[in-house]
């Protein structure tokens, strides 16, 4: 099923006041995922094999490397036997890379907040803004985000425009 999202990721110095924020406004904890990753050789777009203790899932995504409020039209796929997709996704496409990170996963109506910690590049919030539950317009979604920026504080170098693993990616070949 195909999907549209508009997010941003951002380097988040004060993980707990993010997570105090979201606390008082009486957002819907989901719990703590320690997901797996796995990026996936493609022509174009992203395909990767999410392997969590919550979300199971086989996402190709299509974003812009932009900072600040961002589309991602993407479709996502529920995993029941990640091992065997694993095996036949890195046979046919091979991995491109492997992000590991622990997420925080919380709900305030159709926004969805996460706290990430990744190995080797730090703490992070993500917030996507979706109308998968509400019929709401790109710009509807787009305020929603910049709401949040302002909420949480966050300004406009603090932005990322790139996914972990390009932010992985880059990492290695720099060395």
């Amino acid at each position: 099923m195909a999907f549209l999202n508009v997010e941003i990721k951002a380097y988040c110095n004060d993980p707990a006041f993010i997570r105090n924020y979201l606390q008082s406004m009486n957002a819907l904890f989901k719990g703590t995922d320690k997901q797996t990753d796995t990026y996936f050789n493609v022509f174009n777009g992203r395909l990767k094999l999410r392997e969590g203790n919550i979300e199971n899932n086989l996402i190709f995504y299509e974003r812009a490397n932009q900072a600040g409020p961002k589309n991602s039209h993407f479709h996502l796929v529920k995993v029941e036997d990640a091992k065997g997709l694993k095996e036949v996704l890195t046979r046919s496409n091979g991995i491109k890379i492997v992000v590991r990170k622990k997420r925080d996963i919380y709900y305030i109506n159709n926004v969805k907040f996460h706290i990430d910690e990744v190995p080797g590049l730090g703490s992070f919030v993500e917030i996507e803004a979706g109308n998968v539950l509400a019929d709401m317009s790109q710009n509807e979604l787009r305020e929603q985000c910049e709401f949040y920026l302002k909420e949480f504080g966050i300004k406009q170098e603090g932005l990322i425009d790139v996914s972990y693993s390009d932010m992985l990616l880059g990492r290695a070949e720099a060395t």
